[in-house]
């Protein structure tokens, strides 16, 4: 039967962190099976936000843990951020040992495996764990963000099936702004001033939204995270999504079997290689629906359509409204797009 830990028990049974930093929340731990680790849930208060930020810093003496303490390994069941403001210690992701540098952003899917935490981990580390459940934001969100629908790492942070965290780099001049958008949240939660909702999920949106906008190099992201094969796969889809191409055509590419390649590709990011390259198509489809004012037949060409009723039912599929709709539900004045 799952146990409920106020926050005063934070310290020593639950996440291993500095403090929470909203008394609203608790967690839920699940015992540990002979197949997964113990799990936490997030538990608001009735009526609350589910939304909670951790300091993420040195101190660890304040909380009652001594430097030869440990934390056993675990899982979340919710999504979630690890900012860090300036370098120092580790982090532990399952199959991966980190070590933090100034800038780094984690994103945690619901049910990655975190390592073992040693209180001397994040002795020497900066930031901010910013977590949240899946429905904070409404059904659609973050998967209603464009990036986490069309990286191949975001993806299965949507879907819930990650298995390890992804790290991302914000870059130093963005920095500052970082930390003073979760630094808000923060104030936001705990201070609980008028329209303090609102304005905690606004700060929680534009976080997602920094998050897509640091994911647009795909392949980048996939070397950093190392993952050769995929890197090597959306390279190719990069290339050549503009003409015909198939799981065989990628396959040839990498030189691997396309059953093997099939395998591969779904269980490391939920989704097959021709949806990938549906999904490709269909990104730069909807840029020029938005930006040009192009034929729609002319548009499927240019994104590897030859056959502009194809071109049609396959967005369609995807978008539930047809090219023409779409474009229209935009509210551009074709008149004002250029052609490109």
């Amino acid at each position: 039967m799952p146990s409920v830990w106020p926050r005063p028990k934070l310290r020593t049974c639950t996440d291993p962190w500095l403090q929470w930093d909203d008394s609203t929340v608790r967690t839920v731990r699940k015992a540990p099976s002979r197949e997964r680790p113990a799990t936490y849930s997030l538990l608001p208060a009735p009526g609350e936000l589910p939304v909670a930020t951790w300091r993420l810093e040195h101190g660890w003496e304040s909380t009652g843990w001594q430097s030869t303490d440990s934390f056993e390994e675990h899982a979340h069941d919710f999504p979630g951020l690890a900012y860090f403001q300036s370098a120092g210690g580790l982090l532990r992701t399952g199959r991966r040992t980190w070590q933090i540098e100034a800038g780094d952003l984690f994103v945690i899917a619901p049910g990655d495996v975190m390592g073992q935490v040693h209180a001397s981990d994040l002795a020497q580390a900066h930031g901010w764990g910013v977590f949240f459940t899946a429905d904070a934001l409404g059904p659609d969100v973050p998967g209603a963000h464009l990036a986490w629908r069309t990286h191949p790492l975001l993806f299965p942070f949507v879907r819930g099936g990650a298995i390890g965290a992804l790290r991302m780099r914000v870059p130093e001049p963005d920095r500052p702004e970082w930390a003073a958008r979760i630094q808000a949240l923060h104030e936001e939660l705990a201070q609980r001033r008028d329209g303090y909702r609102e304005a905690a999920l606004a700060h929680l949106t534009l976080l997602l939204v920094g998050v897509s906008r640091l994911a647009a190099d795909v392949v980048g992201d996939l070397r950093e995270n190392r993952e050769p094969l995929l890197a090597e796969v959306f390279e190719v889809i990069e290339r050549r999504y503009p003409q015909p191409l198939s799981l065989r055509d990628v396959a040839a590419a990498v030189s691997i079997s396309p059953g093997h390649l099939t395998s591969t590709v779904r269980r490391r990011t939920g989704r097959t290689v021709q949806e990938w390259i549906t999904e490709r198509r269909m990104v730069q489809a909807r840029r020029l629906l938005a930006a040009t004012d192009l034929p729609i037949s002319e548009i499927g060409r240019r994104v590897g359509f030859p056959d502009a009723g194809y071109f049609a039912r396959t967005f369609g599929k995807v978008h539930g409204t047809s090219p023409a709709q779409w474009r229209r539900a935009g509210g551009a004045d074709p008149g004002s797009r250029p052609q490109r």
